[in-house]
């Protein structure tokens, strides 16, 4: 199986760079990064220490329903190169264990797919999910905080 990282799309991105409000109509803050902890969803790298960074609230769901969850996100602020997909992205090797849940084609959630994984362990377990019938993508979340990280499709 080929999985497949899906970061935020680069219209999403230039739309919110460009001013453009987040999940609860607000203005994207603006910040500088420290260095530690501040991972971009659209090129799912690192924002390196002293670069700006815009924090907003996010949606990462076609339609808003009980189950499309909004939380708080990074991105660079300033044009980033939005990543290929194939291979497992930078930030997801940042942290010791992340949440992963599966979604079927509905968009809600897939009771029993839902848990804390090892960084290590994540492939295995995305290949694992996907491979049942009802689970149509994965989200990857923040086992800290909770925070999305990105989507896993197979492919």
């Amino acid at each position: 199986m080929n999985l497949h990282y899906i970061a935020m799309s680069v219209q999403e991105a230039e739309r919110l760079r460009q001013g453009g409000r987040d999940a609860y109509g607000a203005p994207p803050e603006r910040r500088i990064s420290d260095g530690d902890g501040v991972p971009c969803r659209h090129c799912l790298r690192n924002v390196d220490e002293g670069k700006p960074y815009l924090t907003l609230a996010y949606r990462p769901f076609s339609s808003v329903q009980a189950y499309s969850e909004t939380g708080p996100i990074f991105m660079h602020a300033e044009y980033c190169t939005v990543h290929d997909g194939r291979t497992l992205p930078p930030i997801l090797a940042s942290s010791k264990s992340y949440l992963l849940r599966g979604y079927g084609s509905d968009e809600r959630i897939v009771y029993g797919t839902g848990g804390a994984v090892d960084a290590e362990q994540i492939e295995q377990r995305a290949e694992e999910l996907l491979a049942r019938p009802d689970v149509a993508f994965l989200h990857v979340r923040s086992a800290k905080y909770n925070c999305y990280q990105c989507r896993i499709e197979a492919r």
